[in-house]
C-alpha cells in the first residue's frame, strides 16, 4: 500500500469522526435495526385484551373463564354488564374481543348443549386472526375436559357432541382481509414521509444552495418562510391522501365508514407534528443527507412501535412505553378506525389529545428552533 493511497484512506477516516451523524448512523443504525427486528418484529400475538359479560355468574362459568387466562392468549381486562358497554370497548379500540356467557349457561352445560359468543375486532387481522383460532381450541380443549370429567365420575364412555360451543362473530372486516388493516397504515407512513422527509430537505436545499441568506434579507417574516416551505408539502400529502383512500377502496374494497371530513381533520391534526420533526431536521442539518439521516432515525422507531407492521401488543413492555412517543400510533388508531369501524371522534379522543399535545410540542419547539436558527 502506498503512501498516497494511505492518506487517502487517513483523510476519509478522519472526515468520518468529525461528522457525528454519519458515525452514528454507521454504529447506531445496525443496533437499533437488531433491536427492533429482534423484538418487535412478531406476530406471536398473546395477551388479547377481553371484555366479559358474564350473565351466569356460576361456578362452570368461571371456570372457562380460567381456561381462557391460562391459555395466555387473552387477558380479561374489563368486565361489562350490556351489549352497549362492550360495544363501546371495541370501537373505542380498548378490548379486541367480548365473550359473553348466557345467564342459563350452566343448566345448558348439564344438558349437554351449552352456547357462549366471542366478539372480535376483525380490523386488525393478525390479531383477529389468532383471537378467533386460539377461543375455537380453548372451547374444544374445555369441552374435551368436561366430557373427560363425566366420563370419569360415572365410569362409562362419554357421549360424542362436546357438551359447549364457542359461537364467534367477527366486526368490521368478517374475512379477516389484510389489505383491510395494511392500506390504512400505508397512508398513514405516506403522510408521515411526505411531511417530515420532504420539508426538512426542502429547507435545507435553500441553505445548501445559499439563497436562505438572500430571504432573510428580504422583507419576508421567518414565520412567513416557515409556512411557504412547508404548505406546498402538505398540499401534496393531502393529495397522497386521497390517492390511497381511492385506490384502497376502489382496488383493494377497503371501506369507508368513517365522516370524510373527520378523517382529514384528524389527518391534518397529525401532519403538524410531522411538520414539526421535518422542521426540527432542518435545524440540526448542514444538508440535505445530514436531513435524511436526522429523519431516518425518528422513522425506524414509527415504522416497527406504531403497529404499522406489528400489533403492539405483541411487544415486550418497554416497547410498548417507548410506543407512546410516537405519534405515528396515534394516528394507526384514528385512521383504522375511521375507515373500518367508522367510529366518532368521542370513541377517539385519547387519540386526538395525544396528537394535540404532540403537535403543539413538536412543532412549537421546531419553530422556535428555526427562528432562531435564521437569526
Amino acid at each position: 500500500m502506498n503512501s498516497r493511497l494511505k492518506s487517502i484512506i487517513r483523510k476519509e477516516f478522519i472526515q468520518i469522526f468529525r461528522d457525528p451523524r454519519t458515525l452514528a448512523m454507521i454504529i447506531v443504525m445496525p443496533i437499533m435495526q437488531l433491536f427492533l427486528l429482534g423484538y418487535a418484529a412478531t406476530t406471536d400475538v398473546k395477551n388479547i385484551s377481553l371484555a366479559v359479560w358474564d350473565q351466569s355468574q356460576s361456578t362452570q362459568s368461571r371456570s372457562l373463564l380460567d381456561a381462557f387466562r391460562s391459555a395466555n392468549y387473552f387477558s380479561i381486562d374489563y368486565s361489562v354488564y350490556s351489549a352497549d358497554e362492550y360495544r363501546d370497548l371495541i370501537e373505542a379500540g380498548d378490548t379486541r374481543a367480548a365473550l359473553i356467557i348466557p345467564p342459563d349457561y350452566e343448566r345448558q352445560l348439564i344438558e349437554g348443549k351449552a352456547q357462549v359468543s366471542l366478539v372480535l375486532d376483525g380490523s386488525d387481522a393478525t390479531i383477529g386472526g389468532t383471537a378467533l383460532s386460539t377461543a375455537k381450541l380453548i372451547g374444544q380443549f374445555y369441552a374435551t375436559k368436561i366430557l373427560t370429567d363425566q366420563a370419569a365420575l360415572t365410569g362409562r364412555p362419554s357421549a360424542f357432541d362436546p357438551p359447549l360451543d364457542v359461537r364467534t362473530q367477527v366486526w368490521y372486516n368478517p374475512d379477516l382481509v389484510a389489505a383491510y388493516f395494511n392500506v390504512p397504515g400505508v397512508a398513514g407512513m405516506i403522510l408521515y414521509f411526505i411531511t417530515a422527509l420532504l420539508t426538512a430537505s426542502s429547507i435545507v436545499r435553500e441553505r445548501e444552495r445559499g439563497t436562505i441568506e438572500q430571504l432573510i434579507v428580504t422583507p419576508i417574516r421567518s414565520w412567513e418562510l416557515v409556512v411557504g416551505k412547508i404548505l406546498p408539502y402538505t398540499f401534496l400529502a393531502f393529495i397522497n391522501l386521497i390517492e390511497v383512500l381511492a385506490v384502497g377502496y376502489w382496488w383493494f374494497h377497503v371501506p369507508i365508514r368513517g365522516d370524510i371530513g373527520l378523517i382529514f381533520g384528524l389527518s391534518g391534526l397529525f401532519l403538524l407534528s410531522s411538520l414539526g420533526i421535518g422542521l426540527f431536521a432542518s435545524t440540526i442539518a448542514n444538508n440535505q443527507q445530514e436531513a435524511f439521516i436526522t429523519v431516518m432515525f425518528t422513522m425506524l422507531p414509527s415504522i416497527f412501535l406504531s403497529g404499522f407492521f406489528f400489533p403492539i401488543e405483541a411487544m415486550p413492555k418497554v416497547l410498548q412505553y417507548i410506543s407512546a412517543i410516537i405519534p405515528l400510533r396515534y394516528y394507526l388508531v384514528i385512521i383504522r378506525s375511521l375507515l373500518l369501524k367508522g367510529v366518532g371522534a368521542a370513541s377517539l379522543q385519547p387519540e386526538i389529545l395525544a396528537l394535540t399535545i404532540f403537535a403543539i410540542v413538536i412543532l412549537g419547539a421546531a419553530s422556535a428552533r428555526f427562528r432562531k436558527r435564521l437569526d
